[in-house]
């Protein structure tokens, strides 16, 4: 690139230029506002000035056993105090933070601790059963820190040599932290969920983490000292960056060791809860709740969710019960939601149904995104903004992944034509908000016509005795594939199979009507995600 006036003479030095780093907000939080709360969990309250000088003593610890730039620090913790200090302690040393998702066995477990040579593993002990198991399976042989968290009084055994607070009182509350080295280091390690074949580990960068911290609080309005309740494991996606996001407006951490609904509204009306996240489950849980747990909300309390778009009727009723529901939409490769519905306020004097259409979409990119685009991933060119032509979902900016681990191949293939590929399908509409309309393995194909399951399942979602439903493909010998619905009712409902199969046919086209409906629980993530590849077995044999 030829030079300018502009570059002569004009280069980054340590005065002009440093690497974008989440943990540079929390160094600014604790200086400005030190006795301000920072993190709550049970009775336990500590300022940020505590919790930077534990972040400090954390990382500090882990620089006398050793770690450094490079290494990878594993956590198996709740959304607990312990795992808010990780996030900072752990990339203080130059090392990344890799936070295992707890509901997984024991041999991903052991495959995630060997992929990523983990050095330490810091293990909450309710998990002790999963991670000794792991353990005796893995090649990698961690130091192990044993968390005992005073919120949980149920069983557990030591596993390690040494008690997190025993080895946070060794660290230094002052310990000089670096810098990265450069913005594009490691900070964090998260795995795909592995449905086909070993999970992928998609590694993030500092740069990243920044700017979609960053974006947090812009997208989701967070004025100064927000409070937020933590319902979204901080285990996904660095719980979707909100670990970071909160010290950029000196926000105040509610922990929740386990999502239910008694425990949310207790924490809501007590700490005047402003935000929180979560996928449709918990909606569910809070609108199903009885009503002796119920309480009145301080406020209007903003609800993030992701996942399928909640049905006309959720948003009515979340709406009714005080919480403003955003969708957002995001993958793991993008530090999680990176797209959100952007609200325009002259919709708002539309009626339900087309409010429902308009929050049904996924929307537009973050502002620390650089393009979000429906592809024709043959010839890499955009579909037209009709609503209707079906692409890819593709992404391109800051907040995508540096790649998987050790796995060019598949980095490669995600990144070809200069953009990550979601593996999601679309449509743009003419006023370039996205909508998925499937996962490209979603899309049932039967008698050579596509079927969104997506489409499908709203129509479902829209029956008075419908609490969760899910669609994928049964094999036919005619058809090659034909719809099979999977199916929860609300709590003192009934409907048949015959009921909501007459209810499809008045709302779809015929071609797209369940041929069965199976009444069962739906097998779900630890996140809430419906996990289709399990019912796509189950369909097999219905």
């Amino acid at each position: 690139m030829a030079k300018t006036p502009y570059d002569i003479d004009l280069d980054k030095n340590p005065a002009n230029f440093q690497p974008l780093t989440p943990l540079t907000l929390l160094e600014r939080a604790a200086s400005v506002f030190p006795e301000h709360v920072a993190v709550v969990h049970g009775p336990l309250r500590r300022s940020y000035a505590e919790f930077y000088a534990r972040c400090r003593r954390l990382a500090a610890a882990l620089a006398a056993r050793g770690i450094k730039r490079g290494d990878t620090v594993s956590v198996m913790l709740a959304n607990t105090p312990a795992m808010l200090e990780a996030h900072y302690g752990v990339p203080m040393t130059g090392a990344v933070l890799n936070t295992l998702n707890t509901r997984l066995d024991a041999a991903s477990i052991a495959f995630t601790l060997d992929h990523a040579e983990t050095k330490v593993l810091v293990t909450d002990r309710e998990f002790a059963p999963t991670v000794k198991e792991a353990l005796a399976r893995a090649k990698t042989k961690p130091l192990v820190v044993d968390y005992a968290d005073p919120e949980y009084a149920g069983p557990g055994e030591r596993l390690g040599t040494i008690d997190y607070e025993d080895f946070l009182a060794a660290g230094d509350p002052d310990f000089a932290w670096t810098m990265p080295e450069d913005e594009w280091d490691a900070i964090a390690l998260n795995y795909t969920s592995g449905t086909t074949g070993d999970p992928k580990g998609v590694v993030y960068h500092h740069r990243g983490a920044y700017l979609l911290a960053i974006g947090n609080v812009v997208t989701c309005g967070m004025g100064k000292h927000p409070v937020y309740l933590w319902t979204l494991p901080m285990f996904h996606c660095n719980g979707w960056c909100f670990p970071w996001s909160l010290s950029a407006v000196a926000g105040t951490h509610v922990c929740l060791r386990q999502v239910r609904a008694g425990p949310m509204y207790d924490l809501i009306a007590t700490h005047k809860v402003t935000h929180l996240c979560g996928a449709p489950i918990v909606m569910a849980m809070l609108l199903n709740a009885p009503e002796a747990e119920k309480k009145p909300l301080p406020h209007e309390v903003q609800f993030f969710t992701a996942a399928a778009p909640p049905p006309e009727a959720v948003l009515a009723a979340m709406k009714a019960a005080g919480f403003n529901v955003t969708h957002l939409y995001g993958l793991t490769e993008t530090y999680g939601p990176a797209v959100v519905n952007d609200w325009h306020r002259e919709w708002d004097a539309l009626d339900l149904p087309a409010q429902a259409a308009k929050k049904a979409r996924q929307g537009v990119r973050y502002i620390g995104l650089e393009a979000l685009e429906v592809m024709n991933p043959e010839t890499m060119r955009p579909v037209p903004r009709d609503g209707q032509t079906l692409g890819e979902v593709m992404f391109r900016g800051n907040v995508v992944m540096k790649g998987y681990l050790k796995n060019k191949a598949a980095t490669e293939k995600a990144f070809a034509g200069g953009w990550f590929h979601s593996g999601d399908l679309g449509v743009m509409h003419p006023d370039g908000y996205i909508q998925l309309k499937d996962r490209s393995k979603d899309i049932i194909i039967s008698g050579g016509e596509n079927i969104s399951s997506i489409e499908v399942e709203d129509v479902l979602y829209k029956h008075p005795a419908v609490q969760a439903a899910a669609v994928v493909a049964k094999p036919d010998e005619k058809w090659g594939e034909t719809p099979c619905a999977f199916v929860e009712l609300k709590p003192g409902r009934s409907a048949s199979a015959a009921e909501l199969i007459e209810w499809c046919r008045q709302n779809l086209a015929r071609y797209k009507v369940p041929r069965h409906i199976v009444f069962a629980e739906l097998p779900k993530t630890s996140t809430g995600k419906i996990q289709k590849f399990k019912l796509r077995e189950m369909a097999k044999e219905v």
